[in-house]
């Protein structure tokens, strides 16, 4: 098979879906890997890495695409890089179908069986393909070092000849992947942290990491069945919202991370809110994308609004693109390797990883979620 890793168009994007230690696995396995000149150059692999490795040089996407079987991705296929792909080929990576009708139809079009590394099922079998897990890790990482990069006080607590430092207070709200990794480095950074969660088992995890857990009278367990965190009734949000706000005035950090799968991310932080952080505390909404979970996120920017910093975080994992590079490509390695286990395999659609990240297929667009979705929606 001929598989074509094209560089990222996307701005800011320094990712790369395929890391030269993983080209020679395939290479081995008798694949034909084939490169877009500087496509690894934002994560630190250059040209000459790749063709070590076994891997041939495109001069441009328009020519890797003519050729491509399967195209790996990190940033969703524009609609005239879908309309570019080979009939009848494959490609892996994150579609963002929601966002992105005209390619996911463009895909279907062409006859390109897709696959999306976010619809990847969140079964313990599939944990090594666990992109939107692997990218959280990283983002809750940076979002953390972006708080400490424009706070105006030390993490730690200090005993100085000058009096004592009190450590920073910093409060996560939401403690996914991304939540208990921000919990995990203000703590090692030496920051007294809280958490909150809408989800009941994440409490003890919250608890192991040297955290205090916020407990909210009423509270329900909102999780479903793939471990993502539920809608909120907007009654639960405005108690959560109330005992929140009453300890801002004690905090000097709030990151916040809840998201709801498809759907717009929650409001936890309004703008009556805000008024209880004090002048110099810092917000990182890494739901910026999705909405914000803070009411005066600005995706994309940072803002002052009554003298607390606002964090519109966007596309962190590109701001590490070497380890971030590393843990994706792995994961699109291992599910390439689960649909094509030998040189000569075809999918298996009745598996349930396959069957579930799986979008578009023989013309048509198969995941009913994403088909239902998409159903007289406009295109963008």
């Amino acid at each position: 098979m001929i598989i074509g890793v094209p560089k990222e168009t996307l701005k800011g994007e320094t990712r790369v879906a395929l890391i030269p230690q993983l080209v020679s696995m395939l290479v081995r396995d008798k694949h034909e890997v084939v490169i877009e000149a500087g496509a690894g150059d934002g994560a630190s692999h250059d040209d000459a890495q790749y063709t070590t490795a076994g891997a041939r040089i495109a001069k441009n996407a328009k020519s890797l695409f003519g050729e491509a079987e399967m195209v790996l991705k990190v940033q969703p296929p524009t609609a005239d890089e879908a309309a570019a792909m080979k009939e009848g080929a494959s490609c892996i990576g994150f579609l963002a179908p929601a966002s992105n009708p005209k390619a996911i139809r463009a895909l279907a079009k062409r006859n390109v069986t897709a696959f999306s590394m976010e619809y990847v099922p969140r079964i313990t079998r599939a944990q090594s393909m666990d992109a939107l897990s692997s990218m959280a890790t990283i983002a809750g990482y940076k979002a953390v070092l972006l708080a400490a990069d424009n706070i105006g006080k030390m993490f730690p607590l200090l005993m100085t000849a000058a009096g004592t430092v009190p450590p920073a207070t910093v409060m996560i709200l939401g403690a996914g992947v991304a939540g208990l990794q921000a919990i995990a480095t203000a703590r090692r950074l030496g920051a007294k942290v809280e958490a909150f969660d809408v989800r009941a088992a994440v409490k003890e995890q919250v608890k192991s990491l040297g955290a205090a857990f916020i407990e909210i009278e009423g509270a329900e367990d909102l999780e479903t069945a793939g471990g993502y965190a539920k809608a909120a009734s907007e009654e639960f949000l405005k108690k959560q919202r109330a005992t929140l706000a009453a300890r801002f005035s004690k905090t000097n950090i709030v990151i916040t991370t809840a998201q709801v799968f498809g759907k717009k991310a929650p409001i936890l932080i309004t703008r009556e809110m805000m008024t209880q952080l004090k002048p110099g505390s810092v917000v990182v909404d890494l739901a910026a994308e999705q909405g914000g979970n803070c009411e005066l996120t600005e995706p994309g920017k940072t803002v002052e609004k009554n003298g607390v910093t606002i964090i519109g975080a966007v596309n962190l994992p590109a701001t590490i693109p070497v380890d971030a590079s590393l843990m994706y490509s792995k994961n699109v390695f291992n599910l390439f390797k689960l649909l094509y286990p030998k040189v000569d395999a075809t999918p298996d659609f009745n598996d349930e990883i396959v069957k579930g990240a799986c979008i578009t297929r023989n013309g048509e667009i198969t995941n009913e979620s994403v088909r239902n979705a998409l159903q007289g929606g406009s295109e963008q």
